[in-house]
């Protein structure tokens, strides 16, 4: 019975881990990652007028609502990291300890790494999208007029009025760029960063299974920034999809993601993808960070009370 109950315990540490340290990060940069998807709709909800600097637009929230407003939707945040990101960085550690247990212990290749990320991003993302709906709309309410205004009371809220008021497909609006998003956040995040550790500890020289602060350090900055680089054209319009309300004429502002893209296109030029990356890295590099580090450390608290 100890037996099983220790290798169960094992086979679930990923998934515990993983969510305890997403979680985490996620209530850390939660003010960031607002700035950032009020950033991207800014130029929808305010046609014309000059998209305004992150940290302008944060100070301006707590001076026009309070503190409090730039926590809002955490509860969907912390609610969508115990599904998407529990399943996102879990998937892909299990996949990727099982194929360097085929690889003879070894470490894997790049590709190989890509591969059980690409894989790990898109399942989570057929797992997280409902509360990722439910946070972007509760993050932009406040940015309408009154009369605009959804107000859900939280996630719970949101996610049964979405799915009453606008049929249960709606809670997957924006699933194909946020499968994009999440396979190429994954890639970035767990795949570039595992490689840049590998890179960096052939010239640290540090022990592969216990690596520096530094070494921990600049692998999550590397992830981060291509996590960021490489995911931000389909958070963008992942973040468009899932706000949008019919016009009045009915019909829906975008048909599809194809369309989407085409009109960011048309309208506010290629680079208009890439809108607020600054945000977007400032979320993606620290939360990596965070996540990383406090992974390492839940490791050893649950390695120490199940004995493994």
């Amino acid at each position: 019975v100890a037996l099983k109950m220790s290798l169960d315990a094992l086979t679930m540490m990923p998934f515990v881990t993983s969510g305890i340290a997403a979680c985490t990060a996620s209530f850390c940069i939660h003010p960031i990652d607002l700035a950032k998807v009020r950033l991207q709709l800014y130029a929808v909800q305010n046609p014309g007028e000059k998209v305004p600097g992150f940290v302008g637009l944060l100070r301006n929230m707590v001076l026009k609502d309070g503190f409090s407003s730039i926590y809002a939707g955490l509860s969907a945040s912390l609610t969508r990291q115990c599904t998407y990101g529990t399943a996102r960085m879990g998937i892909h550690r299990t996949l990727s300890d099982k194929l360097q247990e085929r690889n003879g212990g070894a470490p894997i290749s790049f590709g190989a790494k890509a591969g059980a990320a690409l894989g790990g991003g898109a399942l989570a993302v057929c797992i997280g999208t409902p509360f990722d709906v439910a946070l972007v709309r509760m993050q932009a309410d406040t940015m309408k007029e009154e009369a605009e205004r959804r107000s859900y009371r939280g996630v719970g809220d949101a996610l049964t009025r979405i799915a009453k008021e606008e049929g249960f497909g709606a809670l997957y609006k924006g699933l194909a760029p946020n499968i994009g998003r999440g396979m190429t956040m994954n890639m970035g995040m767990m795949a570039c960063s595992d490689q840049a550790k590998e890179m960096m500890i052939l010239v640290t020289k540090d022990d592969p299974k216990n690596p520096s602060l530094k070494t921990r350090l600049g692998a999550a900055a590397t992830g981060g920034f291509f996590a960021a680089f490489l995911s931000l054209p389909f958070d963008l319009l992942k973040s468009r999809m899932q706000d949008m309300k019919p016009l009045p004429n009915g019909k829906a502002p975008y048909t599809g993601f194809v369309d989407c893209a085409a009109q960011v296109f048309r309208k506010e030029g290629p680079l208009a993808f890439w809108t607020g990356f600054g945000a977007y890295y400032g979320r993606c590099a620290p939360h990596a960070m965070v996540i990383l580090l406090t992974l390492d450390e839940v490791k050893k608290v649950y390695k120490t009370a199940f004995k493994l």
